[in-house]
This record gives C-alpha cells, structure tokens and sequence, in this order.
C-alpha cells in the first residue's frame, strides 16, 4: 500500500511538472494540461487509479489541498483596490457575476438534467474567471489596455469572491440535505466567518508583533491555515472551507501585516498542489462519461460562450464607456480555473458519499466547461481582437528589473517619452517608492513570480532590461520573459566584466541575454560614471543636428543607449547590435560631464 502510494505520488508530481513546463512554453493555462492529462493517465489508460491507491486518505487530502488553494486565492482580494477597478468590473463582479450564476444554473438544469440545487453550485462554480487562467490569455491576445485591465481585475476580485459564493451554496445544499433548518444553515455560515476572522485577527498580531521569527512565518501560516479548516469543521459540520476563505481575505486587509514573503510561498505550494490535485481528480473521472454528459457538457458550453457571458457583460458594463467592440471581445473571453476545478471536485465527492442523485455528472460538466473555453477562447481570442480592430499594435513600452541608481536612472529618462510605457519591478522596498514618488509606474516583487502573474500589468510592454545587481535574478527574469516578449527584445546590463565571467564560469551562453549598451559596460561601471557626473541626455534629430553633430557637440565618449524611431519603435543598444540613429529619431545617449549642459 505504501509503495503503491508512493509511486501515485512520485507520478502525479512528474507529470505535473511537465504539465506546467510544457504550459509555460506554449504560453497556455496549465490547468489545461493537467485536467488532460488526468484524463489520459486515468480512465484511459488506467495507469493512476487513485480511489484503489487512496482509500479512505483521498477525501481528507483533497479537502486540506483545496483549503490551502482558497486561502491563497482569497489573500489577493485587497479592499481599498476596488476602488479604482472601474464601473465595468464592478458590474462583471457583482450583479454581472450573480446573472451568469442563475443563467447558468438554468442551463445545467434544462440542458444537463441537474437538480436546481445542484444546478446552482455548477453556476456558482463556472460563474467565475480567475488570474491563473486569464493572464497567460492575455499576454497571446494582447488586447488594448482598456479591455486587458477589465479581464485582468476581474479575474483577481472575482476569484476569492466566487469561492466564497460557491461554499455558500454547497452549504445551502448540504444543510438542506441533510435536514437542517434555515437557522442550522445561517449558524453554519455565522461559524466559519467567526472562527475564519478570530483566525486571522490572532495571526495577524502575531506576525505584526514580530512573535514568530521570519524564517518560521510560511510554515506558521500554513499550520493556522489547517488548523483553522479542521477547529472551525469540528465546531460547525462543513464550515471549514468557509473559515479559510474568510481567513484569506481578512489578513489580506490587515494594516501594517507585511504578508509578500507568506503569499510567495503560498504561491509555490499552490502551484505544487494544483499540479497534483488536478491530476488526481481528472484520474478519477469516470470513462465513459455519465450518460448524456458528453453532449450536455459541450452544449452547455455553447450556451455560455455565445448567450450567457455576453449578455452578463452587456448588462455589467452599461454606461461604462467601453465601445461596442471592447464589450464584444470581453464578452467572448471569460476561461474558467482553479477554483471551479478544484471545489467542484471536492463538493462532488462530499455530495457522492451523501447519495445525491446527479453528483456524478458535476465535475465532468465543470471539466467540460473548463476545457472548452480555455482551447476554444485561445484559438479564437487573438484572430478575434484583431477583427474587431481592438488588439494592441507591436508592444514597445519596457519592463525594466532593478530598482537601484542606475536602473532608475534609466528609467526616468525612458518614462520621459511621450507614449512610451515603463515600468520598473523589484523587491527592494526603498528603491521602488523612489520611482513611485517620481511618477515612474512601478510593481513590488519579482517579475518572474506567480503574484507578477497575477498583478503585472504587461498591457502595451514589449521589452525586458535586466539591470538589478543580482546576476542570478537577471539572467532568471531574462529567462521568463524570452518567451513572452521574444529572444530579441530581453537585455540585461552585466554585472561582471567578460574577463570576470569567463574567469567566474557564468551561466551558459545559450541562457543569457544580450548585453546593454556595449560589451564592456557593467553595472559597477555605469554607476561609476553617473557619480562622476556623467548624464543622460535625451535629444530629438534633425537633418541640420544628425547623429554626427550630437557626437561633435558632446564628445567621442558618448555613449548610445536607445533610439527612438520617428513611428515609435523603441531600438535598444547592444554590444553585439549597435544601432546608427538617423535625422527624425530621439536618442537617449550618456554623455560625459565635460560636455555643455543643457
């Protein structure tokens, strides 16, 4: 049993670190992938057989696993962002969010056979998008900025808010199963909210009064996380999930909490669970299919796509501004992830063991939902956008990593240009309020990390420079965004001199990114030369002030480091591609002190 066990686990595990591997090459939600690989390694092939393997032990691990799930989902819901989410988000997240549940509820009912009660968890389930599934989307249609902000925000604020609709409802029908009156069910809602809010209020204080060391802080979460799921079941049956939910999104919102590190790691542990759980619930899935499920599946998913998601976003976004065009794309993209899979999953296993007629059919239906619109909203998003004329031109803005002198440097000079997008990442605290506080857009944390996923706004950016004095961090980051932007728009200014590198064995070449400016430019160096009063300086040509003239007027040593082409396109200098400016083009150039001042 142990062994077979064992392998179950070593399984799950390689597969699913191919599954996100090979996600993150094609630029796809990785949910995709590991729900279909499920799939194949369970009732087709019947090579992972988890319910045999498991036991008894598979309900109380996929109970823990979708508690820590909806915890870290809910700790993202930040309150005083709401704010400034728009008209347009606000509709899609609240009455927008509560048409689509009963349309779709009414849609599992008529089409899928389901019972109303059920009928309403399968619509309080796929009501709801989610960051992990809309992000990777985003970045293949790279729609307008208007239209990635709505999807993107509505991602984030709906998926904690759809977990906790959806709990509500299992609830409801638990209770209602199980006999209990209205004031049974509200005692069971009322006990997860006390014991989830007295959770986070104890925790909170606790890392506010600095009382668990920093390096026990993740593992002390994730102990409060579980033993506020179990306290708060053996207080009120079922109320578990309930309490975690509310546990998230309050020590989300605590004041003066600093919870980056915590949601790091609740980001890889996330990560590691759902690439496990999904491969496990799709395992279980049954083959064939509950009579009808195939069709009802796909026809439901019909309905959804072409009658329910737009007419929730039509009625969600009136008077908001957005154009006919920018409604219809948004209306076309809503893919459904973790929180629909992973909750469903575990309801219908609860609702199974209670009897209730048609719980077999729930995950497949979800499953089919889920599938259907991340392949059938990928192939057709991009093609879309651009027949609708709102897809966004060849991206030239700028992702610039490192916040320390010289990278802010360089970004003041960038965010200078009229139309130009900048925006500068790093987890140093000190050097990102010094851009903030200069109007330089900033993001805290790394780039290259799921909360950069999540909360990143990439809209209308087309480049990285790496110029953090973390030479690993660069050539990591450089590694990340080669796939999203391409090999020939990821720099980094290097840290080592090519002597040092050779005589240091740096990574691979095949891994790194071309160098900055010239060949022999470190970030020592450029830091040297701005402390001796060397400046960047930005100047527009002309035929009367070519290239040549800038030259004569501020000396041989200048150094180019952009140009800007008369339509925009911005060119970066390398050592191994130098760029010749002509009249018409902006150059931002470091020039010597000597040289006259402006």
């Amino acid at each position: 049993m142990a062994i077979e066990l064992g392998m179950l686990l070593t399984l799950m595990l390689v597969i699913g670190f191919f599954c996100q591997w090979l996600a993150w090459r094609v630029r796809l939600p990785a949910i995709l992938f590991l729900l279909l690989a499920g799939i194949v390694a369970g009732p087709v092939t019947g090579l992972l057989r988890p319910d045999k393997v498991m036991g008894d032990l598979l309900f109380p691990v996929v109970s823990l696993a979708v508690a820590v799930i909806l915890f870290e989902g809910s700790l993202t819901l930040r309150m005083h962002e709401l704010k400034g989410i728009g008209h347009a988000v606000r509709g899609l997240v609240t009455y927008g969010a509560l048409l689509a549940l009963v349309l779709l509820a009414g849609a599992a009912h008529y089409i899928g056979g389901l019972g109303w009660d059920l009928s309403f968890l399968f619509g309080a389930l796929t009501c709801v998008t989610g960051p992990t599934v809309i992000a990777p989307m985003l970045r293949t249609v790279r729609p307008n900025a208007r239209i990635a902000n709505v999807l993107r925000w509505e991602g984030i604020v709906i998926d904690p808010i759809g977990a906790l609709f959806a709990v509500l409802v299992y609830e409801a029908i638990a209770s209602h199963r199980e006999g209990h009156s209205v004031q049974v069910f509200l005692g069971t809602v009322a006990c997860g909210a006390v014991v989830g809010a007295l959770a986070a209020f104890v925790h909170g204080n606790l890392l506010r009064r600095h009382w668990i060391p920093e390096y026990l802080q993740n593992f002390g979460t994730l102990a409060a996380v579980l033993m506020t799921f179990s306290v708060s079941n053996a207080v009120a049956h079922e109320s578990g999930l309930l309490a975690v939910t509310i546990m998230g999104i309050a020590l989300g919102n605590m004041r003066d909490v600093h919870i980056d590190d915590i949601m790091d790691f609740k980001e890889h542990l996330t990560t590691l669970l759902v690439s496990s759980l999904f491969i496990l619930l799709a395992a279980r899935l049954d083959w064939p299919l509950p009579d009808g499920s195939l069709y009802a599946g796909l026809a439901i998913f019909a309905v959804a796509q072409c009658v329910i998601r737009p007419l929730s976003v039509f009625v969600s976004s009136l008077g908001s501004g957005l154009t006919w065009r920018e409604r219809a794309l948004v209306g076309w993209v809503a893919p459904r992830g973790i929180v629909a899979a992973s909750v469903s999953a575990l309801f219908a296993i609860r609702l199974e063991h209670t009897g209730m007629a048609g719980a077999d059919k729930l995950v497949p239906l979800v499953f089919l939902m889920i599938i259907g619109t991340v392949v059938f909203q990928s192939a057709t998003a991009r093609p879309l956008a651009r027949w609708l004329r709102v897809a966004e031109p060849e991206p030239r803005g700028v992702l610039l990593y490192g916040a320390n002198a010289v990278a802010l440097e360089v970004a003041r000079a960038l965010n200078a240009i009229e139309g130009l997008r900048v925006i500068v990442a790093d987890d140093d605290w000190h050097g990102i309020r010094t851009a903030r506080m200069e109007g330089v857009p900033t993001f805290f944390g790394n780039p290259a990390s799921q909360a950069a996923d999540r909360h990143l706004d990439l809209a209308g950016i087309g480049h990285l420079l790496a110029m953090s004095t973390h030479r690993e961090l660069n050539s990591l980051v450089s590694v990340h965004y080669r796939e999203e932007f391409g090999r020939d728009k990821v720099f980094r200014l290097r840290n080592l001199s090519p002597e040092e590198s050779h005589q240091r064995a740096s990574l691979a070449g095949s891994l790194l990114a071309p160098a900055l400016f010239s060949d022999d430019m470190t970030h020592a160096r450029f830091d040297d030369l701005l402390r001796e009063g060397w400046r960047i300086k930005t100047t527009r040509l002309s035929e009367a002030f070519d290239w040549a003239s800038f030259i004569a007027q501020y000396g041989d040593d200048t150094l180019l480091l952009f140009g800007i082409e008369p339509r925009g396109a911005l060119r970066v200098a390398t050592g191994s591609r130098p760029i010749e400016p002509r009249p018409g083009w902006t150059v931002i150039a470091l020039v010597p002190p000597a040289s006259p001042q402006p």
